[in-house]
Protein backbone atom coordinates (compact mmCIF):
# COMPACT_ATOMS: atom_id res chain seq x y z
CA UNK A 1 0.00 0.00 0.00
CA UNK A 2 2.59 2.31 0.77
CA UNK A 3 4.12 1.93 -2.56
CA UNK A 4 1.05 2.35 -4.28
CA UNK A 5 0.75 5.76 -2.16
CA UNK A 6 4.01 7.11 -3.43
CA UNK A 7 3.42 6.21 -6.84
CA UNK A 8 0.16 7.77 -6.58
CA UNK A 9 1.52 10.70 -4.89
CA UNK A 10 4.37 11.23 -8.09
CA UNK A 11 1.97 11.97 -10.71
CA UNK A 12 -0.55 13.81 -8.13
CA UNK A 13 2.57 16.39 -7.70
CA UNK A 14 3.84 16.09 -11.17
CA UNK A 15 0.40 17.19 -12.27
CA UNK A 16 0.21 13.81 -14.23
CA UNK A 17 -2.62 11.65 -15.06
CA UNK A 18 -2.05 8.14 -15.33
CA UNK A 19 -4.64 4.69 -16.94
CA UNK A 20 -3.31 1.04 -17.22
CA UNK A 21 -5.80 -1.14 -19.83
CA UNK A 22 -6.48 -3.71 -17.83
CA UNK A 23 -5.42 -6.80 -18.84
CA UNK A 24 -2.16 -6.20 -20.93
CA UNK A 25 0.59 -7.10 -18.28
CA UNK A 26 1.71 -10.62 -18.23
CA UNK A 27 4.24 -12.57 -16.17
CA UNK A 28 6.96 -11.68 -18.63
CA UNK A 29 7.50 -8.85 -21.16
CA UNK A 30 9.60 -6.37 -22.55
CA UNK A 31 7.86 -2.80 -21.25
CA UNK A 32 8.53 0.05 -23.91
CA UNK A 33 8.34 3.32 -23.44
CA UNK A 34 7.84 6.96 -25.72
CA UNK A 35 7.60 9.27 -25.52
CA UNK A 36 11.43 10.08 -23.79
CA UNK A 37 11.33 14.20 -23.27
CA UNK A 38 12.66 14.36 -19.48
CA UNK A 39 14.31 12.90 -16.41
CA UNK A 40 10.36 13.45 -15.52
CA UNK A 41 9.37 10.24 -17.54
CA UNK A 42 11.64 8.01 -15.84
CA UNK A 43 10.59 9.20 -12.57
CA UNK A 44 6.88 8.46 -13.66
CA UNK A 45 7.02 5.31 -15.05
CA UNK A 46 8.80 4.42 -12.24
CA UNK A 47 5.92 5.79 -10.03
CA UNK A 48 3.54 4.05 -12.36
CA UNK A 49 5.15 0.56 -11.74
CA UNK A 50 4.88 1.19 -7.95
CA UNK A 51 1.34 1.59 -8.14
CA UNK A 52 0.58 -1.49 -10.10
CA UNK A 53 3.19 -3.46 -8.03
CA UNK A 54 5.30 -4.38 -11.04
CA UNK A 55 9.24 -4.98 -10.66
CA UNK A 56 10.91 -4.28 -13.26
CA UNK A 57 14.21 -4.47 -14.39
CA UNK A 58 16.50 -2.10 -16.74
CA UNK A 59 19.39 -2.37 -18.44
CA UNK A 60 22.14 -0.47 -17.55
CA UNK A 61 26.05 -0.91 -18.20
CA UNK A 62 28.15 -2.86 -15.87
CA UNK A 63 30.77 -0.37 -15.33
CA UNK A 64 28.30 1.72 -12.80
CA UNK A 65 27.94 -1.46 -10.82
CA UNK A 66 31.11 -0.43 -8.48
CA UNK A 67 31.25 0.55 -5.08
CA UNK A 68 28.15 2.49 -3.58
CA UNK A 69 26.01 2.34 -6.55
CA UNK A 70 26.03 -1.09 -6.91
CA UNK A 71 23.26 -2.04 -4.27
CA UNK A 72 20.82 0.89 -5.45
CA UNK A 73 21.18 -0.25 -9.10
CA UNK A 74 20.47 -3.30 -7.74
CA UNK A 75 17.57 -2.42 -5.77
CA UNK A 76 16.17 -0.71 -8.52
CA UNK A 77 16.15 -3.75 -11.24
CA UNK A 78 19.41 -2.71 -12.57
CA UNK A 79 20.84 -5.09 -14.83
CA UNK A 80 24.43 -5.03 -15.43
CA UNK A 81 25.00 -5.23 -19.42
CA UNK A 82 28.63 -6.78 -20.78
CA UNK A 83 28.74 -4.52 -24.07
CA UNK A 84 31.77 -6.37 -24.36
CA UNK A 85 31.04 -10.50 -23.72
CA UNK A 86 30.68 -13.28 -25.75
CA UNK A 87 27.18 -13.05 -25.27
CA UNK A 88 25.61 -10.60 -27.08
CA UNK A 89 22.62 -8.38 -24.86
CA UNK A 90 20.05 -10.20 -26.47
CA UNK A 91 21.25 -13.62 -25.46
CA UNK A 92 21.74 -12.26 -21.98
CA UNK A 93 18.42 -10.75 -21.62
CA UNK A 94 16.70 -14.26 -22.93
CA UNK A 95 18.42 -15.72 -20.07
CA UNK A 96 16.85 -13.77 -17.87
CA UNK A 97 13.44 -14.55 -18.78
CA UNK A 98 13.81 -18.23 -19.22
CA UNK A 99 15.16 -18.22 -15.66
CA UNK A 100 12.50 -15.81 -13.71
CA UNK A 101 9.09 -17.01 -13.00
CA UNK A 102 8.10 -13.37 -13.88
CA UNK A 103 10.44 -10.68 -15.47
CA UNK A 104 9.33 -7.22 -16.72
CA UNK A 105 11.91 -5.38 -18.75
CA UNK A 106 11.50 -1.61 -19.13
CA UNK A 107 13.34 -0.22 -22.48
CA UNK A 108 13.28 3.24 -23.77
CA UNK A 109 14.88 2.84 -27.01
CA UNK A 110 17.65 5.22 -28.16
CA UNK A 111 16.74 8.27 -30.48
CA UNK A 112 13.46 8.55 -28.13
CA UNK A 113 14.83 11.84 -27.46
CA UNK A 114 16.12 14.93 -29.75
CA UNK A 115 17.40 18.28 -28.53
CA UNK A 116 15.26 21.01 -29.34
CA UNK A 117 14.75 22.08 -32.77
CA UNK A 118 16.36 18.68 -33.50
CA UNK A 119 15.10 15.64 -35.86
CA UNK A 120 13.84 12.87 -34.02
CA UNK A 121 16.27 10.04 -35.36
CA UNK A 122 14.42 6.51 -35.75
CA UNK A 123 14.30 4.11 -32.67
CA UNK A 124 16.53 1.50 -32.57
CA UNK A 125 15.01 -2.24 -32.33
CA UNK A 126 17.36 -4.36 -29.55
CA UNK A 127 13.92 -4.23 -27.79
CA UNK A 128 11.60 -5.78 -30.44
CA UNK A 129 14.87 -8.55 -30.77
CA UNK A 130 14.91 -9.57 -27.62
CA UNK A 131 11.37 -9.47 -27.31
CA UNK A 132 10.86 -11.44 -30.39
CA UNK A 133 14.04 -14.08 -29.01
CA UNK A 134 12.58 -14.58 -25.69
CA UNK A 135 8.70 -15.22 -27.11
CA UNK A 136 7.42 -12.81 -24.98
CA UNK A 137 5.19 -9.85 -25.53
CA UNK A 138 6.10 -6.16 -26.10
CA UNK A 139 4.08 -4.30 -23.61
CA UNK A 140 3.69 -0.67 -24.72
CA UNK A 141 4.06 2.79 -22.09
CA UNK A 142 3.52 6.38 -22.63
CA UNK A 143 4.20 9.22 -21.00
CA UNK A 144 2.93 12.16 -23.09
CA UNK A 145 4.00 15.93 -21.65
CA UNK A 146 1.67 17.78 -23.89
CA UNK A 147 -1.16 16.28 -21.94
CA UNK A 148 0.40 15.49 -18.84
CA UNK A 149 -0.58 12.10 -19.60
CA UNK A 150 0.85 8.42 -18.69
CA UNK A 151 0.10 4.87 -18.63
CA UNK A 152 0.20 1.36 -20.23
CA UNK A 153 -2.39 1.27 -23.23
CA UNK A 154 -1.97 -2.71 -25.40
CA UNK A 155 0.51 -4.77 -26.41
CA UNK A 156 1.85 -6.96 -29.46
CA UNK A 157 3.65 -10.08 -29.57
CA UNK A 158 6.26 -10.05 -32.12
CA UNK A 159 5.75 -11.24 -35.49
CA UNK A 160 8.17 -9.77 -38.43
CA UNK A 161 10.03 -6.84 -37.05
CA UNK A 162 8.74 -3.91 -40.44
CA UNK A 163 4.85 -4.64 -39.28
CA UNK A 164 5.39 -4.48 -35.66
CA UNK A 165 7.36 -1.52 -36.32
CA UNK A 166 4.91 -0.07 -38.59
CA UNK A 167 1.73 -1.22 -36.17
CA UNK A 168 3.69 0.17 -32.81
CA UNK A 169 3.70 3.58 -34.83
CA UNK A 170 0.01 2.91 -35.38
CA UNK A 171 -1.28 2.77 -32.12
CA UNK A 172 0.83 4.99 -30.05
CA UNK A 173 -0.41 8.00 -32.89
CA UNK A 174 -4.18 6.52 -32.43
CA UNK A 175 -3.96 6.09 -28.87
CA UNK A 176 -1.76 8.24 -27.49
CA UNK A 177 -1.11 11.21 -29.87
CA UNK A 178 2.52 10.40 -30.21
CA UNK A 179 4.22 9.90 -33.45
CA UNK A 180 7.66 8.39 -32.99
CA UNK A 181 9.97 7.58 -35.74
CA UNK A 182 10.86 4.17 -37.05
CA UNK A 183 13.97 3.10 -39.20
CA UNK A 184 13.08 2.72 -43.09
CA UNK A 185 13.26 -0.82 -43.70
CA UNK A 186 16.66 -1.06 -45.08
CA UNK A 187 17.93 0.78 -42.03
CA UNK A 188 16.43 -1.67 -39.44
CA UNK A 189 19.07 -2.68 -37.27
Amino acid sequence: MLKKFIGESAFKLAGWKYHVEPDVLENKQVIVGFEHTSMMDAVLSLALCQIYDIKIHTLIKKELFKGPFKPVLEAIGGIPVDRKANKDIVTQMVEHFEKNEKFNLVIAPEATRAARGEARKPIRTGFWHIAKAAGVPIVLMYANSKTKQGGIFGKIHPTELDHDLALIKKLYKENVGLDIVIPEPKNID
